[in-house]
């Protein structure tokens, strides 16, 4: 017996096409599509009608190409590869003037869209003028090879947030950004900033002028925010292991390594369960409960390759011990502080579960 990894296409195919609601949508692709696999997802979402990729790697760009040749593929980060980019008709960001001033010549027929900062800070030009500054300049190069504004964008940091006026005022600059440039006369063929938690905020549409709203981890499954009901957002993904064997132990027995669990009573059992935080069971996962054959139980002690959960008698070697499924939700311990959503599905580790798709 393995821990395992499996999804259930068809959910998440369904679950692709509930998040779209008919609109357009750039599906977040990065990190091999959140480690569900690149390959699946984009297939999947394109299934569901969604033409428009985003991705952090160029690498992961030209494999997206390479599935979906006529596909529209937008790069977040700022690389240097230019022809790689210029030879996949990869679009990119651009994140500053600096950046711009420097590679201009080099960012020659490449599409790029306009970054702005925002309160993320991460990255983007940081006011109205310095994008005005690039867009005027942009069009005064006389080179016919110049580089192509064809996007605006930016991300909103604190769309998740509800106790922080955080949202109000970085939508509002936003869109004060987008307003001024349009009314201008300034036109691009894209401008997203949406995540997961802003599309759901504004209803499952999209923001005024909006082309696409980006979305990520709605798509895979996880609620951006706990004010959403669970029927909203359906989790495809399904991560278990088996009792290897139950044990008795008694009270003042200490079980796991340098004393993680002390017994409390006599005659407790202990489910010996075969997977691990070798196999990306965040630590603080495991201070909630693994589900065995419909009922929760208490995980006491994690280590690399098993788990003690607290069991009784209707609990067996071989039965199945749930850790995320669509009763167990991966957005529910985010709720909960165990970590991010995508936090815990990063931490899975695919070399040592079996990877399956239903």
């Amino acid at each position: 017996m393995t821990a395992t990894w499996s999804v259930d296409s068809e959910a998440f195919y369904q679950n692709a096409v509930k998040v779209k609601n008919n609109n357009s949508i750039m599906a977040v692709v990065k990190n091999n599509a959140y480690h569900y696999g690149l390959e699946f997802a984009v297939k999947q979402f394109s299934r569901a009608g969604i033409t428009t990729f985003s991705t952090t790697s160029l690498k992961e760009a030209v494999r997206i190409r390479k599935l979906v040749p006529k596909a529209t593929i937008f790069l977040m980060n700022a690389v240097y590869d230019f022809d790689t980019v210029r030879d996949n008709q990869i679009q990119m960001t651009l994140p500053s003037l600096e950046y711009y001033y420097k590679y201009k010549e080099e960012l020659h027929d490449i599409k790029v869209h306009l970054e702005f900062e925002n309160l993320l800070h991460r990255s983007g030009f940081k006011t109205l003028e310095e994008i005005k500054e690039v867009l005027e300049d942009n069009h005064n190069n006389s080179n016919p090879r110049k580089m192509v504004i064809s996007g605006l964008w930016t991300h909103f940091g604190y769309a998740d947030e509800f106790d922080v006026p955080e949202y109000g005022f970085e939508r509002k600059a936003w869109l004060n950004v987008v307003n001024t440039l349009l009314d201008e006369g300034y036109q691009f063929d894209m401008i997203h900033a949406q995540n997961s938690a802003s599309y759901y905020r504004e209803g499952q549409t999209l923001l005024p002028h909006h082309t696409h709203a980006r979305v990520g981890i709605a798509l895979y499954g996880s609620r951006p925010y706990s004010k959403l009901e669970e029927k909203i957002i359906q989790q495809s993904l399904t991560v278990k292991g088996n009792v290897i064997q139950v044990r008795e132990v008694n009270e003042g027995d200490y079980c796991g390594y340098s004393f993680a669990y002390e017994a409390t009573r006599n005659k407790t059992q202990l489910a010996v369960v075969d997977v691990g935080y070798g196999d990306g069971i965040l630590k603080s996962r495991a201070k909630h409960e693994a589900l065995i054959n419909g009922k929760r139980y208490p995980i006491r002690a994690l280590m690399m390759s098993h788990m003690f959960v607290e069991v009784d008698d209707e609990v067996h070697a071989q039965d199945e011990v749930i850790l995320y499924n669509n009763d167990i939700r991966i957005d529910e311990y985010t709720f909960k502080g165990v970590g991010a959503n995508s936090e815990q599905l990063s931490a899975m580790n695919h070399d040592s579960l079996i990877k399956e798709y239903r």
